[in-house]
């Protein structure tokens, strides 16, 4: 009765008291979270539960476990020690990730919900991502470094590496030249406030918004839907347009290649017509004006301002399409028309005269092209 009551007690105790500490941990967070609803602390780190419940039971169980009594606990203790020290150690990096996640993610909450400033908001936002991966990375290291220390024989490896590291150190650095390049790259965007998660862009041609950010490469979403991946030193080396800098308001223009009789005066009506008509366009500022000519056509342009480079796409689209059919329907002799004439027609030769071919012609022939016999020769000093 022994050998089944020991092994249940030591067991089933261990899982009981691991969820009935996870419960009471949770139930303290909830109430916290529900007195203090201005801070979010307390509800991110109800995420925590979980890990911490796996710490608990696994460091009962590595306590506790040849207590049972069991003989494969006695036969095999070393390998399942070892075994429940590895998942501490992991369960442990877990906890940890979690725990400095909801810290993190409780400031900038508490951050954002206090600035008024889209463009401070954003740069925190990127900031706070990669202080996270960065943590998450030192964590992963050291409880990788951890696991490999409880290994008697990865312990020497550690010790001819150390002492190696000097030349270590040098191939790596040559060989991760890029890589090293890309990660310096992430901390120069992170903080000097280069490029932020949410910044309108254009980069190689190609117009979006910075949806990711990482230490190694930054994902750009086009305005069709699509991700443009790519590597964070490009933004630290080459030029491109950041539309988000020194604030997201945005001034677009519309050009026009109109008849020289255009009505300018009634198209700048129409404008101010069209634009108080359209939701996007912010009131700020609008214009329309004759900025070229040529001897066709004359350029009109139409400028108009919106709250961001969402809207300013819209707003001359609108602009555009309705501009157009209004002109094509109540002045359609203001669209562009282009200026033809019938092909000129060889005149009709004399038989057994020859005109050479690049003799001009003659200005008092017949309008049809075809000369009479008197005026088809080449018109002498003597002739009356």
């Amino acid at each position: 009765m022994e050998n089944v009551l020991r092994p249940l007690t030591v067991l089933g105790g261990s899982v009981l008291l691991t969820l009935a500490v996870g419960w009471a941990a949770d139930q303290l967070l909830r109430r916290a979270d529900r007195r203090h609803p201005e801070i979010p602390l307390w509800g991110l780190l109800r995420r925590c539960r979980l890990p911490l419940q796996v710490v608990l039971l696994t460091t009962m169980l590595r306590g506790s476990f040849r207590e049972t009594g069991w003989w494969i606990f006695e036969r095999y203790h070393t390998v399942i020690g070892r075994a429940l020290s590895l998942v501490l150690i992991g369960a442990g990096a877990w906890l940890v990730v979690r725990i400095v996640s909801a810290v993190v993610e409780s400031a900038y909450a508490r951050y954002a919900s206090s600035t008024r400033d889209p463009a401070r908001v954003r740069r925190v936002r990127t900031q706070v991502t990669l202080i996270m991966r960065i943590v998450a990375a030192v964590v992963v290291v050291v409880a990788v470094a951890a696991i490999l220390l409880t290994f008697p024989d990865m312990r020497a490896v550690g010790t001819s590496m150390l002492a190696s590291a000097g030349i270590i150190g040098i191939v790596a650095g040559v060989a991760a030249q890029s890589t090293l390049g890309n990660l310096f790259a992430g901390f120069q965007i992170a903080f000097g406030d280069m490029v932020r998660i949410g910044d309108t862009v254009v980069v190689d041609g190609e117009w979006g918004v910075v949806e990711e950010v990482t230490l190694t490469f930054l994902t750009v979403r086009t305005w069709d839907e699509r991700r443009i991946t790519m590597p964070v030193s490009y933004f630290t080396s080459q030029p491109f347009e950041n539309w988000s800098r020194g604030g997201i308001q945005m001034t677009g223009t519309v050009f026009f290649q109109l008849d020289h009789s255009a009505p300018v005066p009634l198209m700048r009506e129409k404008l101010h017509a069209i634009l108080l008509e359209c939701p996007a366009w912010d009131g700020r500022d609008w214009n329309l004006a004759v900025t070229d000519t040529t001897p066709s056509t004359m350029e009109v342009r139409a400028v108009v301002t919106a709250k961001d480079a969402s809207d300013i796409w819209t707003v001359r689209c609108e602009v555009r399409e309705a501009m157009l059919a209004w002109l094509a329907e109540d002045h359609a002799y203001a669209l562009p028309r282009i200026g033809t004439a019938p092909a000129a027609i060889l005149p009709t030769q004399s038989r057994g005269e020859q005109e050479p071919a690049s003799e001009p012609e003659r200005s008092d022939r017949h309008p049809s092209g075809a000369g009479t016999r008197e005026d088809s020769g080449r018109p002498g000093p003597d002739r009356d």
